[in-house]
């Protein structure tokens, strides 16, 4: 079923771009999910989440990050890992929008980065959360960034995805420059060789943070989820590269609506099933249906179909 986008004006003059694919009724619930680092509705993960919203007969909302959609944003700004006002504001409107049109349950998932985001919201609005999401879960998520993004500047981690991810996070931050010229230090930006200096030069100062340790300790998700009022999952793999086992929460560090699941494998953003070469449906299975059964809506999911 093709995604269909909307453009969406900001408070703050610029845009988002929301991709969406609908139910056989506006009334059925709606699954909203927020991407990863240099993540789009086309990645993987979105792919299947999709798959299953079909399958399930349910509503799909897939906001962009700014600068995600394939289109540079116009403001001096981009996307953080603790970007809870853009979310809010999006959850806002979404949750209007569904309940004009006669929908009521809304529930949301972020994926690595967007679930950091996400978690950041949930603890930072407290018992305000359940005017905008009945439940929330974040995937493979990031929660002490400062544990996080020094794991992934060392190692193989350091010489697989820190290029990987600054291959593509360079050139926009080059394209916001020329857009905003002196909005960082362009020289020290390209000279980057690891998140920690990226973030320093750009994305710290960029989004009102003083340097990488103020954004990685502001932004984290972990150390508030005790103020977490509505059912939310978070959802690590022990054997996750990007996220240490150590860093991840404990049951002591979190509100009772919080469900941890972590699982020893499933790797970042992976949770292979069933026989070679596998399938990645059982990530949307499992977590959607955990949501769905937090907000209260019953379902029965084709199981069988995917095992």
């Amino acid at each position: 079923m093709p995604l269909q986008r909307e453009r969406w004006p900001t408070p703050d003059g610029d845009f988002v771009d929301v991709d969406k694919q609908v139910a056989s009724h506006s009334s059925r619930p709606l699954l909203v999910l927020f991407h990863g680092l240099e993540g789009s509705s086309a990645s993987h993960y979105a792919q299947a989440f999709a798959d299953w919203a079909a399958e399930q007969d349910i509503h799909l909302a897939l906001p962009h990050f700014r600068g995600c959609s394939g289109e540079l944003n116009l403001a001096p700004r981009a996307y953080h890992s603790g970007d809870h006002e853009e979310i809010d504001w999006i959850l806002q409107r979404l949750r209007t929008e569904h309940r004009a049109q006669g929908g009521a349950t809304l529930v949301a998932a972020g994926v690595s980065l967007g679930g950091n985001a996400l978690m950041r919201w949930a603890a930072q609005c407290g018992g305000t959360a359940a005017e905008h999401a009945d439940a929330v879960a974040s995937i493979c998520s990031p929660l002490d960034l400062m544990a996080s993004g020094l794991s992934i500047g060392q190692g193989l981690n350091r010489k697989i995805y820190t290029p990987m991810f600054l291959r593509s996070m360079k050139p926009k931050a080059l394209a916001k420059w020329a857009q905003h010229p002196g909005l960082f230090d362009k020289a020290a930006m390209m000279a980057a060789q690891d998140l920690y200096a990226f973030d320093n030069v750009f994305t710290a100062p960029v989004h009102g943070f003083k340097d990488t340790q103020d954004y990685w300790a502001r932004a984290s998700a972990k150390p508030l989820m005790a103020e977490i009022r509505i059912p939310a999952l978070a959802l690590n793999a022990l054997n996750d590269p990007f996220v240490p086992a150590s860093s991840l929460p404990r049951q002591q560090d979190v509100s009772r609506q919080v469900t941890l699941w972590q699982p020893s494998h499933g790797g970042h953003v992976g949770f292979p099933k069933g026989p070679w070469p596998t399938h990645v449906r059982g990530l949307p299975d499992a977590v959607g249906q955990w949501l769905l059964q937090a907000a209260g809506v019953n379902s029965n999911p084709m199981e069988t179909a995917h095992g």
